[in-house]
């Protein structure tokens, strides 16, 4: 029997094999299926869950090791010294029931983060009571750094917004015109904290000491900096759901595997290769933008993107990007946001996605 054309595109098969897993992707609809299910496999989860036991059933020394060979670390974000003492004010015996007492609350933490490291589709539907707002924000924006915020004065538009969220401790004096003043939450990474509590201190942020902080935890470790720090805040630490996270993770590879796949043509199994692996992870930005998903009734985003007149980040000389992101990839789901959210993977159809506008 001779195919046409037509009909042999419809049943072309590409055979994947990864691991125990293995795919197919025979037309637009099936592909996404398969895509959906290639990026729910978490590359990094044995690692994780390794680190954690160790964590959980062993002690500092063992604490130090994990931050000096983590991804997220290069060895560079390691504690020296160890906490603080509380009661002496040098660096605490690792052998002191102080310690000990410390210990016990890490450990504690990073037990309940774990037991919650799961995909739960509808938990956007809950982020209101993540941040305590009880009803949603009329508008929010979410601000990021690029340095293209510098060729637009959108300080008075971001201000105008109810919420305002800013990212990894970007700083806003001198650049108020552009970026604007306002701050409602600062986002940020666990390493930004992390670098806070080497610093000596753990309130480094520049938005004043009554704006709320939240994380994510880019090392189960850094519950540590996280237990040290929170008892000097005046407002508490907040960390982001670790189901909010799977989500996260799994949306953002989910459009780096769909671009990938466009863009080389290569075989599925060769996008680890390219995008770091385990190393694999999405930005401070995406995961601030779905919490504002979660809590506003309309989004606005700043600051995201890139353009070759403009510096890499508008408050610093940063030259490039991070390898274990793919900015690219998350472009692309800001405009699903904006033109059609129903095709976003991975949310239950039970959440309604606000109104979303990018400002470039």
């Amino acid at each position: 029997m001779v195919l046409s054309l037509a009909t042999a595109i419809c049943f072309w098969i590409v055979a994947i094999r990864v691991g125990d897993y293995i795919f197919s992707i025979s037309n637009v609809e099936g592909g996404a299926k398969n895509l959906m299910t290639f990026a729910s496999v978490d590359l990094a989860d044995d690692a994780l869950k390794h680190d954690v036991k160790e964590l959980i059933e062993g002690d500092f020394r063992v604490a130090q090791s994990i931050r000096r060979r983590s991804y997220m670390s290069k060895g560079r974000f390691h504690l020296d010294i160890g906490p603080r003492s509380q009661i002496t004010g040098g660096p605490m015996d690792m052998a002191s029931q102080e310690f000990n007492t410390l210990w016990s609350k890490v450990s504690g933490h990073i037990d309940n983060w774990w037991a919650h490291h799961r995909f739960k589709p509808d938990i956007m539907s809950n982020m209101v009571n993540v941040l305590d707002s009880r009803q949603k924000y009329k508008t929010c924006a979410v601000v990021g750094n690029s340095g293209n915020l510098l060729e637009n004065n959108l300080g008075e538009t971001i201000n105008s917004h109810e919420f305002v969220i800013r990212l990894n401790n970007a700083r806003i004096r001198g650049f108020e015109k552009f970026v604007g003043s306002k701050t409602s939450l600062s986002f940020m990474n666990s390493n930004i904290l992390n670098l806070c509590s080497r610093g000596g201190g753990c309130f480094c942020h520049p938005y004043g000491e009554n704006v709320p902080i939240m994380m994510y935890m880019s090392q189960p470790i850094h519950f540590l900096d996280y237990v040290v720090c929170n008892s000097s805040h005046k407002l508490p630490l907040m960390v982001t759901d670790p189901q909010l996270d799977v989500l996260c993770s799994r949306v953002v590879k989910y459009y780096s595997l769909k671009r990938f796949l466009k863009e080389t043509g290569k075989s599925i199994e060769a996008w680890g290769t390219s995008h770091g692996g385990v190393e694999f992870h999405y930005s401070s930005g995406m995961q601030a933008i779905m919490i504002a998903l979660g809590v506003c009734d309309k989004v606005s985003i700043f600051g995201f993107g890139k353009s070759s007149s403009a510096k890499h980040h508008y408050h610093t000389n940063q030259k490039a990007e991070l390898g274990l992101h793919h900015y690219e990839a998350e472009y692309d789901f800001y405009e699903d946001l904006v033109n059609q959210p129903e095709v976003v993977p991975f949310v239950s159809n039970e959440f309604k996605f606000p109104t979303v506008e990018i400002h470039t």
